[in-house]
């Protein structure tokens, strides 16, 4: 199985906090989001790792070839040139020929997580299969659940409807793989560059591809998008996170949060 990680975004609305820097380079202790994402990912077995890079992509460059030269010939790095005015739709799009007809697993690039999230999703034999949590997130992406499938996702999925919170963690079959290109193309001959490629799996579940599911199971997880995001992932995921992979470790306040030296 391959990964894609999407960072090729400006993250706009975090700007104050990263300096400058992508989102995936913001640190928790003495390491940052990407440093996470590729561990749990290469631990979990996957075999070869690209990173669609856009906004200030040296730097995620740079990071990577200072502190993972020894996985450096696993990971590829896939240009987005229109990183200002698309979205991960079209980041996605433009990993298709390195993705060939591989089983894939797809995440965005400002996703802390518990490493044992995706262990049951790189195990998951559906088509498609969506990382959930039961619990609501504000401002996050959620799912409608029925008869064990996902049948919709959407950010305007309201409270009385949800069945989950999307986790931002996708993974995809080499069986599906042509017709979600396929579905990502079109979209984006319509000029639909600027929506997020859950569209495009929209679009394949209303032509009868049957979306599955696993469960974060309590893991903790989040989604940095914001301020408050990142309130919420130093103040409640971090914590967790270190004390559940490193029991008995107490953390020292400078272990927080840091922002990430520049490379």
């Amino acid at each position: 199985m391959k990964a894609v990680i999407l960072a090729a975004g400006m993250c706009s609305r975090i700007r104050q906090v990263t300096q400058g820097l992508p989102k995936c380079l913001l640190h928790f202790g003495d390491r940052t989001i990407l440093d996470y994402q590729l561990e749990s990912l290469f631990d979990a077995g996957i075999s070869e790792i690209a990173i669609v890079v856009g906004y200030a992509q040296e730097h995620i460059i740079n990071h990577v070839a200072r502190w993972h030269p020894e996985k450096c010939r696993r990971i590829s790095f896939i240009e987005n040139p229109r990183f200002a005015f698309t979205n991960n739709i079209y980041s996605l799009w433009l990993a298709r020929d390195w993705v060939e007809m591989s089983d894939f697993i797809c995440l965005n690039a400002d996703v802390l997580y518990h490493p044992d999230i995706i262990l049951p999703a790189v195990a998951a034999r559906a088509d498609i299969s969506v990382i959930i949590d039961e619990a609501w997130r504000d401002e996050t992406m959620k799912v409608i659940i029925r008869d064990g499938q996902v049948v919709a996702m959407s950010k305007a999925i309201s409270r009385e409807q949800y069945s989950g919170t999307y986790a931002n963690i996708t993974t995809f079959s080499r069986r599906v793989c042509q017709p979600l290109f396929a579905e990502i193309e079109a979209l984006i001959a319509e000029g639909q560059v600027n929506v997020f490629f859950n569209v495009a799996v929209e679009r394949l579940i209303a032509r009868g591809v049957l979306v599955s599911y696993t469960r974060t199971e309590g893991l903790p997880w989040a989604e940095i998008d914001d301020p408050s995001d990142l309130w919420f992932a130093q103040t409640h995921i971090y914590p967790r996170l270190i004390s559940e992979l490193a029991p008995g470790h107490h953390l020292a306040e400078s272990e927080m949060f840091s922002a990430p030296p520049v490379a």
